[in-house]
């Protein structure tokens, strides 16, 4: 018994100390530096920062799809207590999409433009499930269409047929093709108006009920995350500076970074404030500092800022953050 609560205890993804770099000719640039944090069976984590700041560095890392100039320096990534970046050829393939799928943004341009949405979703099935026949792959790829709301009549469309909400709504089908148990979405309703957004959101809402799959959502747009997220990670200059449930970090945010996020923000309820954004501008990797990475920009920054790299600290009910004002040495 205690032996099978521990593995119900065990996240579906642990990512340990995941560092990855950019050669530069002689230089090698950290974009995301010793990322450390959990996803649970059927949780909805949301990655958040500014653009440039490694949340899609990470999102490919999870999945090993890094080429070069980019490596993976340290660090480990759990997959049910497996190290996903020890896999060999084969162990990635089957671990991407039928264990873990990615939406990448810009549905446009992850679909390919000459071949039928119909030969895109069979393409999936079949690499997958090489003993499907024509039938069912058929039958399948109608049904996936129509659990994101997509009518089959539409499946030998191409992509240039479809309106940018439903070419999401279609990469969205192919990442649930082979019943994955974790979805990445970077970005998912880029370009999109807010009323396709928000339908977006529900219908995912609504398939990670029916399916029981986790997410991890990347964005910007802390707003539009407080909608769907169990958590929410806050990353600056390839840090992870703050994670928390997602109320906390959107109601009480500790690091002077999220509290600048948020404030970017227009509310929807309450007295109208002035939006202050954040000064200055994002850090350059090719000159870090020794100390806190946004000291320069930082409102609240004490002394030893500018020569000491704070370390992530749990204040309480997981709520971490990265910053000297709450470190106890």
């Amino acid at each position: 018994m205690i032996e099978n609560a521990n593995q119900q205890a065990e996240p579906l993804l642990n990512i340990r100390g995941l560092s990855v770099e950019y050669l530069v000719g002689d230089t090698r640039l950290r974009a995301v530096d010793r990322v450390s944090f959990t996803i649970n069976k059927g949780e909805t984590v949301g990655l958040a920062g500014e653009s440039g700041c490694g949340k899609s560095t990470l999102a490919f890392a999870l999945a090993k799809l890094h080429k070069p100039p980019a490596l993976i320096a340290e660090g480990e990534v759990l997959y049910k207590g497996q190290d996903v970046l020890a896999f060999n050829d084969e162990e990635l393939r089957r671990f991407r999409w039928k264990e873990t799928s990615v939406v990448f943004q810009s549905a446009m341009n992850c679909l390919n433009p000459v071949i039928s949405i119909n030969e895109q979703v069979c393409d999936v099935l079949s690499a997958h499930n090489p003993t499907m026949n024509r039938n069912e792959l058929q039958d399948r790829a109608g049904e996936l269409l129509k659990i994101v709301g997509i009518h089959p009549d539409r499946l030998n469309q191409y992509p240039h047929q479809f309106s940018g909400g439903m070419r999401q709504r279609a990469v969205l089908a192919i990442s649930l093709a082979l019943k994955p148990q974790l979805i990445i979405m970077d970005e998912p309703t880029t370009a999109l108006d807010v009323v396709v957004e928000r339908e977006i959101m529900d219908q995912l809402s609504e398939l990670k009920e029916q399916f029981g799959f986790s997410i991890l959502l990347i964005s910007h747009d802390l707003s539009l995350m407080g909608e769907i997220t169990d958590r929410i990670a806050v990353m600056y200059a390839g840090k992870l500076v703050e994670i928390a449930p997602t109320e906390d970090v959107l109601f009480k945010p500790q690091h002077p970074y999220t509290k600048g996020l948020i404030n970017s923000f227009p509310h929807l309820f309450g007295e109208k404030k002035e939006l202050t954004g954040i000064p200055g501008n994002p850090l350059s990797l090719y000159s870090p500092p020794a100390g806190c990475y946004f000291e320069e920009r930082c409102s609240e920054r004490i002394h030893r800022c500018k020569s000491v790299d704070p370390k992530l600290v749990t204040l309480h009910t997981g709520h971490k953050v990265k910053c000297h004002l709450f470190s106890q040495s």
